[in-house]
């Protein structure tokens, strides 16, 4: 079985991004939208990690149900 840590990459890289841009805004005294960032932010991970899960599970149907 093959894993893929493009995922993992991916994910790390948006949360440095968002780590950034969260410190940049609050710095700015834009706080509220710096928590607006980071909610964003983490709905790209969520996203990404629920489209590997559906994967996941299509791959374990289709060895287990043929």
């Amino acid at each position: 079985m093959f894993l893929d840590a493009t995922i993992l990459f991916q994910i790390a890289g948006i949360g440095i991004i968002v780590a950034l841009i969260h410190t940049i805004l609050k710095q700015m005294g834009k706080e509220e939208i710096a928590q607006f960032a980071t909610l964003i932010g983490f709905i790209i991970v969520l996203v990404i990690v629920v489209n590997g899960l559906s994967d996941l599970f299509q791959q374990i149907k289709s060895v287990f149900l043929f």
